[in-house]
């Protein structure tokens, strides 16, 4: 008898098993998900030459190898991520098991990876299984403003009731799994016998609501008992009802309804069968404990309006009434991206005590998020927490330039011990102004006593990719300081600011997004933002400035809703997330919206030129910050129509589309020839003005002309040191200013740049005591202090003196350049991303004598390594002649570094000077 023995490599194993880019992710719509996974092993130069997947729709079937929905043998291929699912249809509601195992180049196998799954949504109206919107009160629909103008009267002057759900249920024999599908706008919390299901915060993500809304889907199997279970749903409003309540902030006045909420919970028994049960008449509703909730003005809770036990078997629901049967969003989407999450928490580093009796808490960091309140007293107390980003001169917190008045109210119920914390809104601050009242006359029983306060920083919960360390510590604060903008303007949209306006401004998310991309994993929340865009765009083609858009800003004519530099992040966002993740779909899906923003914008533009919209927001001209001061409008929305048009080509070659590319190549030609006729003097080359953002454009767009390249470059230097190497470029210059510099091996002119505490731009924020990136260049206090704009040296961080860039052409960086630049006195400098492959690592350092760097190449990827020398006997590897190296291939010299090649793994270089 024969035995077949399979060996597997004890240095070859897989790692982060992902589907759809998530661990074990619920809610899967793709009916071909992609699958990905990362390989590990000790050898140097690995790549995968050969896969083979298994799915099964029973782990026991898997644990035994077979892959009853789906067996992909083995394909010869090195493709590890992006893998598209190819088995049989997969069915709504139902969870599958794969696994994964692989080949390299060296004729090794690796084990089977560990067990992984993915559990598919609701892919149609049926799979609802009847389930019905349902509420406590329907919003008439005279009154139902989707999108208000910031000019439009109210139509409504009332608050509305924050509503509890509730509905028993009953489980009669062994449960296999449960599991929840939710939608409930604005915001829901889900609870099963009494206890919240999950850690997650305003659930579900914000949507154009009037196209469609997401639901959450929540594993309950470990939640539901057998016999009686009671599920319970608490809503608030988000973006879909602002209250116009007296004497609280509201930027806009959006009302697509009252808050509303569908389920189905699908109970799958051990004997096969299953049940559903439903959102429909039969559930009951009441008011709640909340009693205003507003994403612009806070949130009051009256725990006496608290009843116990109300999500728990055995409530008595006596006061409470039927549900009413409502219209709900006409299409439901599953969420996909990352849930938002509590993350820091942050107690007072220091307590003032104003005269009226008021107490000022400084948290230390201003961050988004809520508070958590601890406090003691007597039934009816009150506690109001006010929460602000700066302070006037008095002391008290200071909400002018972040929206006013937006607070927290809570009235104790006098039982001893007591905590809160909001469920349904969120500011940004660093300070609370915590006021007392007591409910008594009697001076006896004084004001209820505050026991603790805390800032709890709330974001999404995106993971965390990328680390940087250098030796400047200007650069590390710099970097910190971008740091806490991102995260706190990343909700279920990059919002530009955590309190006045909470809005997806699109600029940011193109222009940020590298910087993003190298420290959080952004590729579902970047999906989401496509989708916004998708059902933002206009008729006739316009993308506005804000997605979803909730607002039409009417000051200023369009100059609010229709700007070039935020629409084409409808065309450069898929592309980078094709550049960045691999995702090839994402562009299939997304071309129709690129068309027709293109279309749109070739019906915009006079003789090529597009001079509508904001233009470079925020430049640092003579006037007050705001619209664009040094640079003619035309330029940078031209420059942007040009690099979309440039995008657009490529994309149709991909897809296959050889007309339509050859028809954006002409336009593009046609583009430039009208930009540089209009803006370009051959006599001083400079573009327009001479401002850095409008020959940084002209040179990062590919706009200028090959022989005038060096002198429009030089002009550009020239422009900085001429100002003592200070900035000037705003919202849409900056990033460009950064890459053309660093393209063109002048880091050190960015160094030079961002290294002064003295003059507007990051060490001036940080000198003025920011702790997040502010609005404006020079930390003006009637501006946000906390902002998704101009963070764009972070970027620089990882690619320049970091070094770690994707080489050009590159997907998912497969091919990485390792290039750090030592500019200044910077000795040292320490990043790492982990890309879609694995971890890129560069760790160096230069002394008088040597420079040494090690550097991690993840497997299934290659790199191109840039060593600061000028000799090839001087740079050894691992402590070695770099002669004596196989794996290291040396291919010259360039710009005064030596130039090597190599496969995966960990190598260490060091570079004498001698």
């Amino acid at each position: 008898m024969l035995i077949s023995i399979q060996v597997f490599s004890q240095d070859l194993s897989l790692y982060d098993i992902k589907c759809e880019n998530k661990v074990n992710p619920l809610g899967v719509e793709m009916l071909s998900p992609r699958l990905s996974w990362k390989i590990k092993s000790a050898n140097r130069g690995v790549k995968q030459v050969a896969y083979r997947v298994l799915v099964s729709d029973d782990l026991s079937n898997l644990k035994q190898n077979k892959g009853n929905v789906w067996d992909s043998k083995k394909v010869t291929s090195s493709a590890s991520i992006q893998v598209p699912y190819s088995g049989n249809r997969l069915q709504p509601a139902k969870k599958y098991f794969w696994k994964v195992m692989i080949w390299d180049n060296n004729n090794k196998s690796s084990a089977w990876s560990d067990p992984a799954s993915f559990s598919m949504g609701l892919l149609s109206p049926a799979d609802w299984k009847g389930a019905k919107w349902i509420a406590y009160e329907k919003l008439p629909d005279s009154l139902i403003t989707p999108l208000p103008t910031d000019k439009k009267v109210d139509k409504i002057t009332t608050n509305n009731v924050l509503p509890l759900l509730r509905k028993d249920f009953s489980v009669k024999k062994k449960l296999k799994r449960a599991t929840a599908f939710v939608a409930g706008p604005g915001h829901f919390e889900l609870s099963i016998n009494g206890k919240k299901v999950g850690d997650h915060f305003l659930d579900a993500g914000w949507t154009k609501y009037d196209k469609e809304a997401l639901y959450v889907s929540f594993d309950l199997t470990d939640k539901i008992k057998q016999g009686q279970n009671t599920v319970g749903v608490m809503l608030g409003n988000g973006f879909y009802y602002v209250p116009p309540v007296k004497g609280r902030f509201r930027k806009l006045k959006a009302a697509f309804g009252y808050p509303k909420m569908i389920t189905r919970i699908v109970l799958e028994y051990s004997d096969g069968s299953s049940e559903n049960v439903i959102s429909d008449q039969s559930w009951k509703t009441a008011p709640g404990p909340i009693v205003f909730s507003s994403i612009y003005g806070g949130e009051d809770y009256n725990a006496n309006l608290e009843q116990n036990g109300w999500n728990k078997p055995g409530f008595k629901a006596t006061n409470w009434r039927n549900v009413l049967l409502v219209d709900g969003p006409p299409k439901l989407l599953s969420q996909m991206a990352e849930p938002l999450k509590v993350f820091e928490q942050f107690t007072p580093v220091s307590t003032n005590t104003l005269p009226n009796g008021d107490l000022v808490f400084d948290l230390g960091q201003n961050a988004s998020g809520i508070i958590e309140l601890q406090v003691k007293g007597n039934k009816g107390d009150t506690v109001r927490i006010a929460p602000a980003e700066l302070l006037k001169a008095d002391g008290s917190v200071n909400q002018r330039p972040t929206g006013s008045p937006f607070y927290f109210t809570y009235i104790l119920k006098g039982e001893g011990l007591e905590t809160w914390r909001p469920r349904f809104t969120y500011y940004g601050f660093r300070y609370l102004q915590v006021a007392r009242s007591s409910a008594s006359k009697t001076k006896n029983n004084g004001l209820p006593q505050l026991v603790g306060i805390k800032g709890l920083h709330t974001r999404n919960a995106a993971p965390r990719v990328g680390e940087f360390v250098s030796s400047n510590e200007l650069f590390n604060k710099t970097d910190k300081l971008i740091d806490w903008a991102i995260k706190s303007n990343m909700a279920s949209v990059f919002t530009d600011c955590p309190h006045r306006e909470k809005l997806g401004w699109l600029e940011e998310v193109h222009l940020m997004g590298s910087s993003m991309r190298y420290n959080y994993d952004i590729s579902n929340l970047g999906r989401k933002n496509i989708q916004d865009m998708k059902t933002t765009q206009l008729e006739n083609g316009l993308v506005p400035e804000t997605a979803p858009e909730y607002v039409k800003f009417e000051w200023g004519g369009d100059m609010f809703r229709d700007s070039p530099e935020w629409g084409s992040n409808s065309v450069i966002m898929p592309w980078y997330m094709y550049q960045w993740y691999g995702d090839r779909q994402i562009l299939e899906s997304s071309y129709p919206m690129m068309q027709k923003y293109l279309s749109y914008l070739q019906t915009k533009a006079n003789k090529h030129i597009l001079s509508q919209g904001l233009g470079d927001w925020y430049d640092l001209g003579p006037k007050p910050p705001g619209v664009s001061q040094l640079t003619p409008m035309g330029v940078t929305g031209t420059a942007i129509y040009y690099y979309d048009l440039n995008i657009m080509d490529s994309i149709a070659q991909m897809l296959g589309k050889p007309a339509d590319a050859e028809r954006y190549r002409k336009l593009a030609t046609e583009v430039k020839a009208s930009f540089n006729q209009h803006f370009f003097n051959k006599e001083t080359k400079q573009y327009a003005t001479g401002s850095q953002t409008a020959n940084a454009m002209a040179l990062y767009m590919d706009l200028v002309e090959p022989q005038y390249r060096d002198a429009v470059l030089a002009n550009l230097i020239k422009d900085i040191r001429d100002r003592g190497n200070a900035l000037t470029a705003g919202d849409i210059g900056f990033r460009y200013l950064l890459r053309v510099l660093e393209n063109a091996g002048r880091s050190d002119v960015i160094f030079d740049m961002n290294s002064r505490t003295d003059v507007p731009g990051y060490g001036y924020q940080l000198a003025k005591g920011a702790t997040s990136l502010t609005e404006s260049w020079a930390a003006l206090p009637t501006v946000s202090n906390n902002h998704l704009m101009l963070g764009h040296l972070m970027e620089w961080f990882y690619s320049g003196l970091g070094g770690i860039r994707a080489t050009d052409g590159a997907i998912a960086f497969n091919k990485i350049d390792i290039k750090p630049e030592p500019v200044g006195d910077v000795n040292f400098a320490k990043a790492s991303y982990d890309s879609p492959y694995g971890t890129i690592r560069s760790d160096w350092k230069k002394t008088a004598t040597d420079f040494q760097i090690t550097v991690e190449v993840p497997a299934n990827t290659t790199a191109t390594i840039h060593i600061p020398a000028n000799a090839t006997d001087l740079i050894k590897v691992d402590d070695q002649p770099l002669s004596n190296q196989k794996n290291v291939q040396f291919a010259g010299f360039k710009d005064g570094r030596a130039i090597v090649k190599v496969g995966s793994g960990t190598y260490q270089f060091n570079a004498s000077k001698k």
